[in-house]
Order: structure tokens, then sequence, then C-alpha cells
């Protein structure tokens, strides 16, 4: 197993952590014999980092952590949790949420305590609550060891948020397809400027980098027919030096063992495997369907069409074959009516928006689409 020196902090985590947001399920719980047998095995190939949250498989992931943990010695493993602003209402909320996380993992402490998923709205919580005082207080009392966040918003916020307070390390979404997205690789290097550990969520794009259509997927196996195509994305985010643990929801035993392989005798990339990447890279943005840089100036359509948002579905579909994503966020269209099926092609649209896209043709295209790949 890979493990990275988190020089601040003066300790060693393996490169890959265990998040706990994908677990197994069983009649629509999670499966605890299953989860546990798939930790385990990572524990003993060398996984000390373990990452959960209070709302995770609706509130059970801590739960199942419980279970898991209590067979390890504390200071064998490295314990993640995570505080939701969103459910602070007042200030006494953090404590109380805090010390309910505490009893539901069985633990006396957290090692990575982090702000869940900082953004503008709730940087002003935190502030109003008082947040990072009191878990200054909480870290004092040895509940908790390193204090940081993880983060969902653009580069500005992501700045302002990192000049909020002196934080142990942060939590980013990164990889090879979105070094532009949210605070991108440039908020990586400003968290290496500060010499802020980095952990990183999301590097195989929830599972859209794990699987591509086949003139993609020949790119990678022409080069290394035993490599999976989920390896190529980890690689990516584990050959920058100053990421110390790469997050995977694994929730197979098969994501598991490939995973283990990935990370033992661990290779960053080389210069020619970088220049692969790139080039698949363009290969997936030149399948996109439609030129929509999700600027809204088409928005609001009168007939509630969210215009960026089933382009958005489309374009992705069309890259990735993630049909499983797809079709969770084209349900979420259709229960709040914002699909394309309602455009009665007004074309009050077409001339508002910059790239000059016939919008109308191209909804209707989106959903022709997702009826033929049994999207909808």
């Amino acid at each position: 197993m890979e493990y990275r020196n988190l020089e601040k902090l003066s300790i060693k985590t393996s490169l890959l952590g265990f998040g706990c947001m994908r677990f197994p399920l069983k009649d629509g719980k999670i499966d605890r014999y299953l989860s546990k047998k798939m930790v385990d095995y990572a524990i003993k190939n060398g996984v000390n980092y373990i990452d959960t949250a209070y709302f995770y498989h609706n509130g059970e992931s801590e739960l199942v952590v419980k279970e898991i943990i209590k067979d390890y010695d504390r200071e064998s493993f490295y314990l993640a949790d995570k505080l939701p602003t969103w459910m602070i209402k007042e200030e006494s909320d953090v404590l109380r949420i805090f010390n309910d996380q505490l009893d539901k993992t069985g633990v006396d402490y957290f090692d990575f305590y982090l702000i869940h998923a900082v953004n503008k709205t709730r940087l002003e919580e935190i502030k109003k609550y008082k947040v990072l005082e009191k878990l200054k207080q909480l870290k004092l009392q040895g509940k908790i060891r390193y204090i940081g966040f993880s983060f969902h918003d653009n580069l500005d916020v992501f700045k302002e948020a990192v000049n909020l307070f002196d934080w142990d390390f942060c939590q980013i979404q990164l990889n090879y397809m979105d070094t532009n997205h949210q605070q991108g690789l440039e908020g990586y290097d400003i968290l290496t400027n500060r010499e802020i550990p980095v952990i990183i969520m999301e590097p195989i794009k929830g599972g859209s980098l794990a699987k591509f259509n086949p003139e993609i997927e020949i790119m990678f196996n022409d080069y290394n027919p035993t490599a999976s195509i989920s390896s190529w994305a980890l690689r990516w985010v584990g050959s920058l030096p100053n990421v110390k643990v790469i997050l995977s929801g694994m929730s197979t035993m098969e994501h598991v063992i490939d995973n283990i392989q990935t990370f033992t005798n661990f290779k960053p990339l080389e210069k020619h495997e970088l220049e692969l990447i790139d080039s698949v890279k363009s290969k997936l943005i030149s399948l996109t369907k439609v030129d929509c840089t999700d600027c809204k100036y088409c928005m609001p359509c009168e007939y509630g069409v969210n215009i960026p948002t089933n382009f958005k579905i489309y374009n992705q579909h069309a890259m990735y074959e993630n049909d499983k994503s797809a079709k969770w966020q084209l349900s979420n269209l259709e229960k709040s009516n914002q699909t394309s099926e309602n455009c009665v092609e007004c074309q009050e649209c077409v001339s508002k928006c910059p790239q000059n896209i016939d919008i109308p043709t191209k909804l209707k295209e989106s959903e022709e689409y997702f009826k033929e790949y049994g999207l909808k």
C-alpha cells in the first residue's frame, strides 16, 4: 500500500481511503456483512483511512462503521466524519450533532473532522453559528485531532473558505475531467502553496471514469490491457504530490480488490501516460452533443424546462454512458416538472443564447436520445 506523509500533521496515511457513502445494499439497507468484509479486506491490505458522514445512507453509515471498527485498535486507523452545517439551526446544534456522531461511531474522538460541503451559503452559516470556535474547543479537549472542510462551489468562494481559518487539511473534488470544475487544479495549487494536505473525493467522477464506450476504452486497453479503466483516474490524481488520501466509495468487493491492486506498488503516471489521458479527455469532449456553456442566459423558461440541466445530462451520457447517473438526474427533473418534454418550441430562448444554439431542436434531440437509450 502506498502511504503519504502529511508533514504538517506529522502522520502518515494510506493513499487509498475507504469512502463509506456507497456501501453495498440489501433490501434497501446497507448489507452489513458484505460491507464489513470489504472494509476488513481493505484494512488487511494497508488502508488506514475511513471516511463517513452524518447523512450517508440516511444516517446508517456511521452505525455500520461502528460495528466494523470496534474490532480494531483505535490507534491503528484514522476516522473522518463531517458536520452538516445545513442542519444547524442554532449554536447548540453543533455540539449536539457532534456528540451524536461520537455515539453513533462508538469513538471518543475523530481524527479528521470536516465542515461538510462548504459553499457560499454555508460559509455564512459557519460564521453565524460560530462553528470554528466550537470545533477549536473540541480540538483542545482531544475530541478532534485535525479540522478541515470539504468543498462544493466556485474558485472565488474556495479562496474565501481557505482564508477563513488555519486549516489542518482540505477535501476537494478533482479528477482528470474536472480540472477547471469548482476549485479545480488552481485550488489544489493554492492548498499546496499553503502546505495544506489535500484529500480527494470523486476521483472517478462518481463512476463516470470507470467505464466508457468501446471507442474510448480501447485507447487505454491498447496501452495496458490488464489495467482497469478506473485505475487510470486514480493514478492521475495520485500523481499529484500533495494529494495525501484518495477516497473511493467502494460498493463491491471487486472494487476493493481492484483499488488495492492500483495502490500496491503505486506508480505515478509517466509523461506518455499523461499524454494518453489528455488524448482520452479530448476524445470525450468531442462526444458532447450540445455546445452549452451553462451560462443560463436562456433561463427562465416560461414552460418550466431546465434547459442547461437537460443539456448537461445529454452531454454527460454521450461522453460517459453512465446510465445510473443519467436516470437519477432525469428523475429529479421529472419530479420538478423541468424536462425537455415541456418544450413547446416557442423560440423565446433561441435569441437569448450567446452560443446561437437551436435550443428547441436540441431539446427534441435530447428527448429522443434519452428514450433510445432507455433512460426515460
